[in-house]
C-alpha cells in the first residue's frame, strides 16, 4: 500500500516536478526578463524599428521626389527639343527667303546691267552708224558731183553747186529706200 509519505516522498523525487523554491525563483526571473524586455528592450526595439521605417519611408520619398524630378527635366528637355526644332526650321525658311532674295536682288542687278550694256551697245551702235552714214554722204556727194560733172560736162566745182546737187541725190535715194520698204512691208 501507499502510504502519505511514500507519494510525498516520490513527489518530492519526481524530476518532472520542480521543486517550490525553484518555481518562485523562476516565477521572480521570468517577472524581472519580462520587465526589463518589456520596459526597456521592447521601447527601444520599438523605436529601432520606427527608425528603420521612417528611413524606407523617407527613401521611397526621396525616390519618389526624383522620379518626378527626373520625370519634369525630361519633360522639359523635350520640350527644348522642339522649340530647338521649331526654331532650326524658322531659322532654315528665314535663310531660305533670304537666299531667294539675295537671288532675286542680283538677277535684278543683272537685268539692269545688262540693259545698261545693250543701251550703251546700241547707242554706240548709232553713233557709228551716223558716223557712217556721214562718211558715205561725203564719199556718195563727191562721186555724184564727179558724176554729175563728167555726165553735164561742165564744172561742178562751186562748193554750194555741189552741195545742192548732193542732197537732192540724197533726197532721191532716201524716196526711193522708203518707198521700197514699204512695199516690203
Amino acid at each position: 500500500m501507499i502510504t502519505a509519505t511514500s507519494v510525498l516522498a516520490a513527489e518530492e523525487n519526481n524530476p518532472l516536478l520542480p521543486h517550490s523554491y525553484e518555481l518562485v525563483v523562476g516565477i521572480f526571473s521570468f517577472l524581472v526578463v519580462l520587465i526589463v524586455v518589456g520596459k526597456i528592450l521592447t521601447p527601444r526595439i520599438q523605436k529601432t524599428l520606427e527608425e528603420r521605417s521612417d528611413q524606407i519611408e523617407g527613401g521611397l520619398r526621396r525616390a519618389e521626389e526624383a522620379q518626378a524630378k527626373a520625370k519634369a527635366t525630361l519633360e522639359e528637355y523635350k520640350a527644348r527639343e522642339k522649340q530647338a526644332a521649331v526654331d532650326a526650321s524658322e531659322a532654315r525658311r528665314k535663310a531660305e527667303e533670304q537666299a531667294a532674295a539675295i537671288i532675286a536682288e542680283a538677277k535684278e542687278r543683272a537685268q539692269v546691267e545688262a540693259n545698261r550694256i545693250t543701251e550703251a551697245a546700241k547707242a554706240e551702235i548709232e553713233a557709228e552708224r551716223q558716223q557712217a552714214l556721214a562718211a558715205l554722204r561725203a564719199e556718195i556727194g563727191t562721186l555724184s558731183v564727179d558724176l554729175a560733172g563728167r555726165v553735164v560736162g561742165e564744172s561742178l566745182e562751186d562748193s554750194a553747186r555741189q552741195s545742192r546737187v548732193v542732197d537732192r541725190f540724197l533726197e532721191e535715194l532716201e524716196g526711193r529706200a522708203r518707198t521700197q520698204e514699204q512695199i516690203t512691208s
